[in-house]
C-alpha cells in the first residue's frame, strides 16, 4: 500500500505543528482525518484551531471532522472515537502526538505542570488507544503511531527535566507493551522521533534554538506516511528515527526539509 486514501486516521493535538502536517499529508492522498484537539478557539499565543485544521485538510483534498477534545478527559476522548468512527465508519490509523513540554529541573517545576505532563503525554497516549482499539481492530491495516523517542534510561535525558523525559519515555514504554499486546490482532504499535529539532511553537520551551537550525514538520509527515502505509502485520514496536525512514524508502535528499538552507542543523532531545 502506498496511499492512504479512504484510510481514517485520528490525530491527536492535530491542530497545529507535526499533527497537522501529518493530517495534511494524509489528506493529499485523500484521507479522512479526525483532528481531535482541545484548540477550539484561536489563542494568541498559539496558531491554528480544529477549525482551521479541518478546513486546511478539506483543501489539500481530505475529508476532516473537527472534534474539541480534552485529551485528559477520559469521557471526552471515548466519546470522540465513537463519534469517528460513525462519522467515517471506522477508525484505521491513531497518531497519539499530543504532547505537552515544560523543560525544567525539579526546583523549575510546577506540579501542575508534573500533572499536566503526565496527563497529556502518557495517560493521553494509553487513553487515545484504549478508546480507539475497538474500531481498530476492524480495520484492514491498522496503525498506531507515538511520537515519541527511543527509550533510554541515560541520566543526560533525565537530570536537566526529569518530569517532561518521564513523561516522554511513559509514551515509549506504551510502545513496548502495546506493540506486544496487539501483535495477536495485527495492529502495529510503533514510534516516530525526529532527528533534528523541528520547527513548531514547542521550540520557545528550548532555551537557544532558532528555527533557522531546526527542520519543518513535513520531514516527520512523510516519515509518518511510509510508516502507515507499510504493512501492519510486518512492522510493529519499533523505535523509529525520521530521516532513517526516508533515506530507507529512498529520498536521498533531505535538503528540502530545513528551514533555512545549509544552516548548521540541531539534533532533538535524548538522541
Amino acid at each position: 500500500m502506498t496511499s492512504l486514501a479512504g484510510k481514517t486516521l485520528f490525530i491527536t493535538g492535530a491542530s497545529r505543528g507535526i499533527g497537522l502536517a501529518i493530517a495534511l499529508r494524509a489528506a493529499r492522498d485523500g484521507a479522512n482525518v479526525v483532528i481531535a484537539a482541545k484548540s477550539g478557539v484561536p489563542n494568541p499565543k498559539l496558531p491554528g484551531t480544529i477549525h482551521t485544521a479541518a478546513a486546511a485538510v478539506e483543501e489539500a483534498g481530505g475529508r476532516a471532522f473537527a472534534l474539541k477534545v480534552d485529551i485528559r478527559d477520559e469521557a471526552q476522548v471515548v466519546d470522540a472515537a465513537a463519534q469517528a468512527a460513525e462519522h467515517f465508519g471506522g477508525i484505521d490509523i491513531l497518531v497519539n502526538n499530543a504532547s505537552a513540554i515544560w523543560l525544567a529541573g525539579v526546583e523549575g517545576t510546577p506540579m501542575k505542570r508534573f500533572d499536566l505532563m503526565q496527563q497529556v503525554n502518557t495517560r493521553g497516549t494509553f487513553l487515545a488507544t484504549q478508546a480507539c482499539l475497538p474500531y481498530l481492530k476492524r480495520a484492514a491495516n491498522p496503525h498506531v503511531l507515538m511520537l515519541s523517542p527511543p527509550p533510554t534510561l541515560d541520566p543526560k535525558w533525565f537530570a536537566p527535566h526529569t518530569a517532561y523525559t518521564i513523561a516522554k519515555m511513559g509514551m515509549s514504554l506504551c510502545v513496548l507493551g502495546m506493540a506486544e499486546e496487539f501483535r495477536p490482532l495485527g495492529i502495529a504499535v510503533n514510534a516516530l522521533w525526529p532527528r533534528t529539532v523541528i520547527a513548531t511553537a514547542a521550540i520557545a520551551m528550548i532555551d537557544g534554538v532558532k528555527p533557522e537550525n531546526c527542520r519543518t514538520p513535513e520531514i516527520v509527515a512523510d516519515a509518518a506516511h511510509v510508516i502507515l502505509t507499510g504493512d501492519a502485520r510486518k512492522s510493529s514496536g519499533r523505535f523509529l528515527i525520521d530521516e532513517t525512514v526516508l533515506r530507507e524508502a529512498g529520498v536521498g535528499d533531505l535538503g528540502r526539509y530545513s528551514v533555512q538552507q545549509g544552516a548548521d542543523l540541531l539534533p532533538d532531545l535524548f538522541l
